[in-house]
């Protein structure tokens, strides 16, 4: 849980982000976002909590005074969320998409209350099970190692899906077959693809990662240090990062970077650089 807030909110519970993504507000340790329908339920089962409508409403009002009642409303409790929701939170936000002061500290108090806290919890441990299927669909033969886990906890948070059967099984045709003399140009072309992806008008937060990851990505293969459960992972990230749709596509190579980071152990996101080639 923590490995998966940082990249998202810093590692904070809250730190709400507002429609710079096209997801309109985004919130919580995961992002949980109207945009996608994913904050919806989190709302929902908060709400849920209480057992007396009095007693949501005064807990609403405490925490969220001037925005408690738009967020539950059910125009934003919609999926997807309803015109009338989605004029008002724009009317909360600034012309680049950031959230107003006071809408951006009552989500922070709200998502930091306790009742809050144990929700985002119960969320994200109900994300673990679909996950643990996930594992069990795209390696039934095993091992189920950390790697493949964190791996597959981040495609599902960010893309909210591992790719589908068909596509793996194509994939793992192509990789058996491939020559030996193919198997590394062939993971160069994918961190080529993603450096010259990086390097078009319209992808996102990569700026401060993209050349330092391409030169430390190409340096672990010339020292060896890429593993075959390594090799499979990152040619299934490149299967899924390049389907990553969010605003056409906008942020497929943070994606991508985001999953290479993870399997590799060496990578930039955000301007965090972990790891390191010995000739980096």
């Amino acid at each position: 849980m923590v490995e998966t807030s940082i990249p998202e909110t810093m590692g904070c519970w809250a730190m709400p982000a507002g429609n710079f993504d096209s997801q309109l507000i985004s919130v919580g340790m995961a992002q949980w976002n109207f945009g996608t329908g994913s904050l919806q339920p989190v709302l929902t089962a908060w709400r849920g909590q209480f057992r007396h409508k009095r007693d949501f409403k005064r807990a609403r009002d405490a925490l969220a005074p001037s925005y408690g009642k738009l967020l539950f409303s059910k125009d934003c409790l919609a999926v997807p969320v309803a015109d009338k929701c989605r004029a008002a939170i724009l009317a909360a936000e600034d012309e680049k998409g950031r959230l107003t002061p006071v809408l951006a500290a009552e989500l922070t108090a709200l998502f930091e209350s306790d009742a809050m806290l144990q929700v985002q919890t119960d969320t994200y441990i109900a994300l673990l099970d679909k996950v643990r299927l996930d594992l069990l669909r795209v390696f039934p033969a095993g091992p189920m190692t950390l790697r493949k886990v964190r791996w597959a906890i981040d495609t599902r948070v960010q893309q909210g899906f591992l790719p589908g059967d068909e596509d793996i099984a194509r994939l793992r045709a192509k990789l058996a077959a491939m020559p030996e003399a193919e198997r590394w140009p062939r993971l160069r072309a994918i961190f080529d693809w993603y450096g010259a992806l990086a390097r078009t008008i319209d992808q996102d937060g990569i700026s401060r990662d993209a050349a330092w990851n391409v030169a430390a990505w190409n340096c672990l293969i010339d020292a060896g240090r890429v593993d075959a459960e390594q090799y499979e992972l990152m040619s299934l990230t490149f299967l899924r990062s390049r389907t990553a749709i969010g605003n056409s596509g906008r942020w497929q190579a943070l994606a991508f970077e985001r999953r290479a980071k993870i399997v590799l152990g060496v990578g930039s996101v955000s301007g965090v650089r972990d790891g390191a080639c010995p000739a980096a």
